[in-house]
């Protein structure tokens, strides 16, 4: 699944000289949290969103600096707050280094984006113009439309050999012995905790062509004290 296949197309955008209040009203009338700043060729110049707009001398929520705190700021970056808090268009509140991807890139590597730059949404562009969004929401939009894939059956060797391949990938390392019976997948050994035990029940159950898990796998019991 790729970001075209998520993305919301219906992109509402605000000119650079966009009034303050004119874009407050926009997130709010069309429920968004970010709207993308765009120049009359639709390129894209920055973003606006709801945090943006959080600090503002004319809601009183400006933030309120002690004068020796203010000593001991960078010249710049007092500045730069003041632009924030007290510009009165898009251009002068908008953040200008804007996390992009495009059309192809996949939903997990979204994911990841939206998970380590603590984002909540990405503008997609082609040759530098907005030509949709996606934000967490979409991304969960995605989830619930997505179908596991269900592959012709075929031996019960094949399908245990995909069972096996999928049980690695949870990282449990324990010998687990697989058996595979009209569609239902039998799994037994031993393990360390419930959740790897219930890690390896999810596995079998998303392998393609799996019809149900019978799990037998066991829990070592854990000794308290360390000793006996």
């Amino acid at each position: 699944m790729r970001a075209d296949d998520i993305m919301s197309m219906n992109v509402i955008t605000v000119s650079p000289e966009t009034d303050i209040r004119d874009v407050a009203k926009a997130l709010l009338d069309n429920h968004v949290s970010a709207v993308p700043v765009v120049d009359d060729r639709g390129q894209l110049l920055g973003i606006v969103s709801e945090g943006d707009l959080m600090r503002r001398r004319e809601s009183g929520t400006e933030r309120q600096s002690s004068w020796w705190l203010k000593m001991l700021q960078n010249p710049n970056d007092l500045a730069g707050d003041y632009v924030k808090t007290h510009g009165r268009h898009a251009k002068d509140v908008m953040t200008r280094d804007v996390v992009t991807v495009t059309a192809e890139t996949s939903a997990s590597e979204i994911a990841e984006i939206l998970e380590k730059k603590r984002i909540k949404r990405v503008p997609v562009l082609h040759d530098g113009k907005v030509v949709g969004i996606v934000s967490r929401a979409n991304l969960l939009h995605g989830l619930i439309v997505r179908k596991i894939p269900i592959s012709s059956k075929g031996s019960e060797t094949d399908l245990k050999k995909a069972v096996l391949e999928e049980l690695r990938e949870t990282g449990v390392r324990a010998l687990i012995n697989v058996v595979v019976s009209d569609g239902a997948v039998h799994l037994w050994g031993a393990v360390e905790s419930n959740a790897e035990r219930d890690a390896l029940e999810i596995a079998a159950a998303n392998t393609p062509g799996v019809g149900s898990v019978v799990n037998h796998v066991g829990v070592y019991p854990q000794i308290a004290g360390g000793s006996v």
